[in-house]
């Protein structure tokens, strides 16, 4: 088992005010139908409610503290503006307390200032990057991760996303500079079944060791094969390989898909 060894945490309670109740769900849906499955139980915890937007321009803020968030893998960085409000963003890497951060056109180029994708050179790192205009930031928000700004070509930027995939922005999109923090998240390991239960996971079984009924996979003498050309879901769809994008309306947007890793 390996765990964090939070240094770069510098406050261990959140700001209650921007803090919400967070009801569990279990994997359903509003309408009480399980649509992600083996979800469930888990310790209890607050939403922190994170600026993705970061539309409080020509003011500048302070670094208040590097906090720990329990709904995400990155950390989050309190910021407090020179008017008094009070806003979490996600915390950059090497963003420091103290830092004086900002948002729009005037900002520098520096990490966690937020600017348009027109006013950012080509070649830089981003992060919490809008895929539409004042929709908020919706891609690389997750520990260590970053996109690069490839191109600009009128209107449009390509962006190569943490995936791979090369996808078209419009100019108009925001973006924040830098790396996501907490890089080391990838090297951990949960080390045993109890602390994935802690995150609100149960149990996964494999297809293979159910009956004929309860999965594609199942039945059998003893150990045996799953008996089809490819593995299947548990109600018979292809399980690997098959390409589920259905959005035609956005395919025009995208320069190269993501490859193989």
């Amino acid at each position: 088992m390996t765990s964090d060894t939070f240094e770069d945490i510098t406050k261990s309670k959140p700001k209650w005010s921007l803090t919400e109740p967070l009801r569990k769900r279990a994997g359903r849906n509003n309408t009480g139908r399980v649509t992600v499955r083996h979800r469930g139980g888990g310790v209890k915890r607050r939403y922190r409610v994170i600026d993705f937007k970061r539309n409080k321009y020509d003011v500048t803020a302070t670094v208040e503290s590097i906090e720990y968030d329990p709904n995400r893998s990155s950390r989050i960085a309190l910021l407090k503006y020179d008017d008094g409000e009070f806003r979490y963003i996600i915390a950059p890497l090497g963003v420091k307390v103290g830092d004086r951060l900002a948002n729009g056109e005037r900002a520098e180029l520096r990490p966690g200032n937020a600017l348009y994708i027109r006013d950012i050179p080509v070649g830089t790192q981003i992060h919490n990057v809008e895929l539409l205009p004042g929709q908020g930031g919706q891609l690389a928000r997750s520990a260590g991760v970053s996109a690069q700004l490839l191109a600009k070509e009128g209107i449009y930027a390509q962006v190569r996303l943490p995936s791979g995939e090369v996808r078209l922005l419009h100019e108009k999109c925001m973006a924040t500079i830098g790396q996501v923090g907490n890089t080391d998240h990838g090297n951990i390991k949960l080390g045993k079944a109890g602390r994935k239960r802690w995150m609100g996971w149960r149990p996964e079984v494999r297809g293979i060791a159910m009956d004929p009924g309860g999965h594609p996979h199942g039945g059998g003498e003893g150990r045996s094969g799953i008996g089809m050309p490819g593995p299947k879901t548990p109600w018979g769809k292809p399980a690997l390989g098959k390409r589920t994008r259905a959005n035609k309306r956005t395919d025009r947007f995208i320069v190269r898909r993501r490859g193989k890793r």
